[in-house]
């Protein structure tokens, strides 16, 4: 890599310029990448959170719709059907309604809040520090996640009112859980039959929104399909329970596409620059090319440059959407990760290089005669 690190010791504007491009572009992905998991976090992580292996959803209506948790609606029948179905170990209803809570404070603090439903003792519910476990919940009580009892101002021993029924706080978690971008309370299904939309006066029996299904290492999915159609039921993995969400899908494209474009938007930056190098030396090409060089030897040395610019660039601009990322954790839905921060910067490395081998290749096209004879 003589000829690279000869021009870029001595061409150091034009290369100092590209590279800063590279990092702006990183720190732009990186940043969009760790908002996107933040945003997910926000709005899926009491379902993907679940001590669950799959989520049962009622079939929707209309024939190809996708379920949701904002229509779905199971009976006592359902989760006890699947309770009893072979390769399932334990079947749990979760009921799923977002509504509004107010402490008993000075303040009365009110905050959206989703309420979960379970019955008491079931898995579904986590550990909390202050409880006994999954029993500590019964009728007449809530547990609070750590950020809807930083929403409420409120800790056990308080009073929490939901959709008019008083809750006394028996526990705040010590983890966030949040769906819809909301806070999550748990509460026993007995009480959230009062609060859950799906709970109506034509339903016999209580109802909850999904079915949580703990599958044994026996579990066959072709006997779990058509337990599916047998029961009425949709089943999903955690995973896939997140286009449930109504607001996860939608956002997660927008910024998913964003992240695209501006891969796409750096690979044509660096291709661009590349090119017009490429252009401006050509007289000094075709003198290595008259002196015996051969055009493999030249592509080598320009894709090494092309390399070294890259992955200076994007180290750079992954350290500062690291360090950003941190600062903007205290007061946004971000996380950083090696997932929101390496993957993009390796991903923007790699078309980098793509874009900057396109260019190069002229190289191959250099005639050393008439380049010489031309100048």
């Amino acid at each position: 890599m003589f000829l690279a690190w000869h021009d870029l010791r001595h061409a150091r504007g034009r290369f100092a310029l590209v590279t800063s491009v590279v990092a702006l572009i990183t720190l732009l992905v990186a940043l969009l990448a760790a908002l996107t998991a933040g945003l997910g976090r926000a709005s899926t992580s009491a379902v993907v959170d679940l001590p669950a292996d799959r989520l049962a959803f009622s079939t929707p209506d209309e024939v190809g719709a996708d379920p949701t948790f904002t229509q779905s609606q199971v009976t006592e029948e359902q989760w006890t059907a699947w309770a009893a179905t072979d390769g399932v170990s334990w079947a749990q209803p979760l009921g799923v309604a977002p509504t509004r809570a107010t402490s008993s404070g000075a303040a009365g603090t009110t905050a959206a809040v989703t309420a979960l439903g379970v019955e008491p003792g079931s898995p579904l519910l986590p550990e909390h520090p202050g409880g006994t476990g999954p029993g500590s919940l019964v009728d007449g009580t809530v547990v609070l996640s750590h950020g809807a009892a930083e929403a409420l101002a409120a800790v056990p021993g308080d009073d929490v009112t939901i959709a008019a029924s008083t809750l006394a706080v028996v526990a705040v978690t010590a983890q966030d859980a949040d769906l819809a971008h909301t806070p999550v309370v748990w509460i026993t299904l007995a009480d959230w039959q009062s609060v859950g939309a799906h709970a109506t006066s034509s339903t016999t029996g209580p109802v909850a929104t999904v079915v949580a299904l703990g599958l044994s290492a026996s579990a066959d999915p072709v006997a779990l399909a058509t337990a599916d159609s047998r029961i009425g039921t949709t089943t999903l993995t955690l995973a896939g329970s997140r286009s449930a969400v109504g607001s996860y899908a939608a956002e997660h494209l927008s910024l998913t596409m964003m992240q695209v474009f501006l891969l796409v938007i750096s690979a044509l930056v660096v291709g661009v620059f590349f090119t017009v190098w490429t252009i401006d030396r050509g007289r000094d090409i075709a003198v290595v090319k008259a002196l015996g060089g051969s055009t493999g030897y030249l592509v080598r040395d320009a894709i090494g440059q092309a390399a070294v610019v890259l992955v200076l660039g994007a180290a750079v601009g992954a350290g500062l959407a690291t360090v950003t990322g941190l600062l903007a954790a205290t007061v946004m839905p971000v996380v950083v990760a090696v997932s929101t921060v390496v993957v993009p910067a390796a991903l923007l490395t790699v078309l980098g290089l793509v874009g900057a081998t396109v260019s190069i290749a002229r190289i191959a096209t250099v005639e050393p005669h008439s380049a010489l004879a031309a100048r």
